[in-house]
């Protein structure tokens, strides 16, 4: 029987961009589905006093430099469009908060395509909301009801729901993956998550 996986991500973590690009091919392989949870990159750092790699490497050029390079090896290895947003680091809490108003209102998957493109692929403004409302609106999504519902408590509550559970099982930072209740953290580990998935 074909597995299902969580991928847990945030649009602020470019390694959750990679993730995404390479996981249908993953699943292709394995017969597997992705299942794509939205949680709070800044909130889990926060409950787990984690810090971004260009922040906690800052004293160690050394190790920075190094995990740069297995970045664009790994861009370059599957030919992927990415482009650094110039905005980067981005607090991605309202365009996180709208993935759960995606779920609710049945266009999840074409929201997250959307905004991983706009924000890994074309460099985009994702904290101007009239930007974020032009590349939905573009895309076919009803901008307006994902907003309006983005900012309801229930939506909120449920984004800060995925992230205290995130934390409780473990995770620290994103991606994580969880083949059952083994976990796997990194885009550098998705060759593992490949691995639990094929093993009867």
């Amino acid at each position: 029987m074909p597995k299902n996986f969580e991928f847990l991500f945030d649009f602020g973590g470019p390694n959750s961009y990679l993730a995404h690009k390479v996981l249908p091919d993953i699943c292709a392989r394995t017969g597997a589905k992705a299942v794509y949870v939205p949680i709070s990159l800044g909130g889990l750092f926060k409950l787990t006093n984690n810090q971004a790699p260009l922040v906690r490497y800052a004293d160690t050029p050394a190790k920075r430099n190094y995990e740069m390079l297995e970045f664009d090896r790994f861009v370059r290895t599957h030919a992927l469009p990415f482009t650094m947003n110039p905005r980067f680091p981005i607090n991605s809490l309202q365009l996180m908060r709208a993935a759960i108003a995606a779920q609710h209102l049945g266009c999840f998957m074409p929201y997250v395509d959307v905004i991983m493109a706009a924000m890994w692929e074309d460099g985009a403004d994702l904290t101007d909301a009239d930007v974020v409302g032009h590349i939905l609106n573009k895309a076919g999504l009803d901008s307006a009801a994902l907003f309006t519902l983005a900012v309801d408590p229930q939506i909120k509550a449920e984004l800060i729901a995925n992230t205290e559970a995130a934390v409780a099982r473990g995770a620290f930072g994103v991606p994580t993956f969880f083949v059952g209740d083994e976990m796997f953290w990194g885009k550098e580990r998705l060759g593992q998550v490949e691995e639990a998935l094929t093993k009867s």
